[in-house]
């Protein structure tokens, strides 16, 4: 992982509306290297063929003051949500590297038809920020779980109060992790009875990518504590349960 992702986990934020961003355009040449960036992002299952496709927002159902939107597709096979999510937190925070700031925008729809075998499964609002000072000030500041909430067992300093703050949709946080003996176990965790503003038909669909995302931000974190890993992808179908074991680390 680009230890700048690291760094920008304490600069991103999500626009949930582009207002006062300063009137700078996302240039061609931005668009192009967007693309070659993402190419290059590890997949958190390399078996799972995706691609991204820029359009400008207007082409979409998203209006959040963004100049274009970046649809991200995929293959639909087993595990493909959690694997768009590892790559699109990746692109998050590539594109906060490039002062343009991101919106993950769940419901949002698009005209555009799938292409070869892919489909359509999620999109990013994004737009140009001329002023730093619009980015997040201080990340402890943002409204998360507790780390209580979130891990059980050992700590490690630099992982378990950083990967917290990942994102998620409507900021259900829908992750537990536990830690024995050295091996963590990341689970899907839904509070039974609690949903949060999501449609119940929905919460595992956006769910499995959040797990993804907070993978993305669990791999940054070991890598940039020097923490050398391993580890074991499981089959998660979105079953409605409490918890549903992800991804399992055996750490060096």
């Amino acid at each position: 992982m680009n230890n700048t992702f690291y760094e920008m986990i304490f600069k991103r934020k999500s626009f949930h509306i582009f207002r006062n961003v300063g009137d700078e355009s996302i240039k061609e040449e931005e668009l192009n290297n967007i693309q070659k960036a993402y190419s290059a992002f590890t997949p958190l299952n390399p078996e799972i063929k995706t691609a991204i496709y820029i359009v400008p927002e207007t082409q979409t159902s998203c209006k959040r003051g963004g100049e274009y939107c970046i649809l991200l597709y995929s293959e639909k096979k087993d595990g493909y949500l959690q694997n768009i999510g590892y790559l699109g937190e990746q692109l998050d925070l590539y594109l906060v590297s490039q002062n343009i700031g991101t919106l993950w925008f769940g419901i949002g729809q698009t005209q555009e038809k799938p292409f070869e075998d892919m489909e359509f499964v999620i999109m990013f609002s994004i737009r140009k920020i001329s002023d730093d000072s619009k980015y997040r000030k201080d990340l402890f500041q943002s409204k998360r779980k507790s780390v209580e909430e979130i891990w059980e067992g050992e700590h490690i300093s630099g992982v378990t109060d950083i990967v917290r703050f990942a994102p998620s949709a409507c900021n259900s946080q829908p992750w537990f992790v536990k830690n024995t003996d050295g091996r963590l176990s990341v689970y899907r965790y839904k509070k039974e009875g609690k949903r949060g503003i999501m449609p119940a038909d929905k919460v595992s669909f956006y769910n499995r990518i959040d797990i993804g995302v907070f993978i993305c931000f669990m791999d940054i974190c070991l890598a940039h504590s020097g923490i050398d890993f391993e580890k074991k992808l499981y089959s998660d179908d979105g079953a409605e349960k409490e918890f549903v074991l992800n991804t399992e680390y055996r750490l060096g």
